[in-house]
């Protein structure tokens, strides 16, 4: 009689990701419900914004100096955190424009409710991995400004559109929405989906007089395809977008329950 099958070791591949326990460090997300499909009520943005006076998010200020100072490849910031101090955090600072040397980018279970345009600037990451962290629904365009971007690890069942069942996006305004008389780094990220809004995300050049025009977009980036909020500063640069992945709505939207997604898979 032959020797029984020895049991397979699976690894955890994301055991040292996971900073130190003890509580909860992260809110309950109930915006994206599977069972109900596309009857389910409009979405809309967290609305949340950063607390900065946090100490989570000083010491987030902290570790993004030091990994800018010695340039390292691999930066988990939160496994450096407390659990309270995880869910103080629920944007990234601006200042990752600093982690140019930055190749691996590690947010498991994440608070992250958005993730700031400045991620662009990190022109050496190849992989970025936000896993399970299911407030997350959705990346600004600027994330395909990182060029050697080529693996992705993102828990899709909590996107945006997703194939699997087809959430709704948040409806935007349609056509330019003028930001004349607000304060552009004391928006309603509610409404906007950022507290900020500086520059277009396809040209890079500061949003005029004109406005902003708001659209979404899904389109494959590293190994998954994610829903994409495009800032433009011009229909011209909305044009511009390239087509959205095969499978998902075919053109730019401005989202809303009435926009036709294809049918989900499941």
């Amino acid at each position: 009689m032959e020797d029984a099958e020895k049991p397979r070791l699976l690894v955890n591949r994301w055991a040292d990701a996971v900073g130190p326990g003890g509580g909860t460090d992260r809110d309950f997300c109930a915006c994206l419900d599977p069972r109900a499909g596309r009857r389910q009520n409009p979405v809309r943005f967290h609305g949340e914004r950063q607390d900065t006076s946090a100490p989570g998010w000083r010491r987030l200020l902290e570790l993004i100096e030091e990994a800018a100072d010695d340039g390292r490849e691999v930066f988990q910031p939160l496994t450096e955190l407390s659990p309270e101090e995880r869910r103080q955090i629920i944007t990234l600072p601006p200042t990752i424009a600093k982690l140019t040397a930055v190749k691996h980018l590690v947010l498991y279970g994440s608070n992250l409710v958005r993730v700031p345009p400045q991620i662009g600037a990190m022109t050496s990451l190849e992989e970025f991995s936000p896993y399970t962290s299911h407030r997350l629904h959705w990346f600004p365009y600027e994330l395909t400004r990182c060029p050697k971007l080529v693996r992705s690890t993102v828990s899709t069942r909590s996107l945006y559109g997703n194939f699997k069942f087809r959430p709704p996006f948040p409806r935007l305004q349609p056509g330019p929405a003028t930001l004349d008389g607000l304060d552009h780094t004391d928006l309603d990220p509610g409404v906007r989906g950022a507290t900020a809004i500086h520059k277009c995300s396809v040209c890079d050049q500061p949003i005029g007089p004109s406005g902003v025009h708001q659209v979404w977009i899904s389109l494959r980036v590293a190994t998954d395809v994610l829903p994409l909020l495009v800032n433009a500063c011009s229909s011209a640069c909305v044009q511009a977008l390239p087509q959205p992945a095969d499978g998902y709505v075919p053109a730019p939207h401005t989202g809303g329950s009435e926009i036709v997604q294809p049918d989900p898979r499941w």
